[in-house]
Parts: C-alpha cells; sequence; structure tokens
C-alpha cells in the first residue's frame, strides 16, 4: 500500500472535489481518495494494479494535472 499527496491548482470548488474523488476512486487499486479543496490537494493511497503514472495520468486527462514537485 502506498500513499502519495498531489497539489492540484486546478480544484476550485466542491464540484473539482468530487469529480477528482470519483475518477480516481474508480481506478482498479485506488483504495482512498482526499481531497482538501482549501489546500488545493488530493491524497491517494493505492496499490496494485494501480500505479503513480496511472493515477497522475488520469488527473491530467480529467483536467486537472499534479502541480510538478521540485526535489
Amino acid at each position: 500500500m502506498k500513499t502519495v499527496t498531489y497539489t492540484i491548482p486546478a480544484i476550485h470548488c466542491g464540484h473539482c472535489v468530487h469529480t477528482v474523488k470519483m475518477e480516481v476512486g474508480d481506478l482498479e487499486g485506488v483504495q482512498s481518495v482526499d481531497v482538501d479543496l482549501a489546500s488545493k490537494e488530493a491524497t491517494i493511497t493505492f496499490e496494485d494494479p494501480a500505479s503513480e503514472e496511472e493515477i497522475i495520468n488520469l488527473l491530467k486527462e480529467i483536467n486537472y494535472p499534479p502541480a510538478l514537485t521540485v526535489g
């Protein structure tokens, strides 16, 4: 089991939060998706067959790309 947190600048409202939760939550292997509107962060817990690459690609596909992290 792995947990990742992404900053998603495109999150602006409750509908955005709902969309990210539902779309990412539908990926096989994703255990939980917690999205915080105030911080614009999504914390996702997953296991195989889901992968970080698959989650990032889906977020980009639904127009909620995560911000690039430095370091």
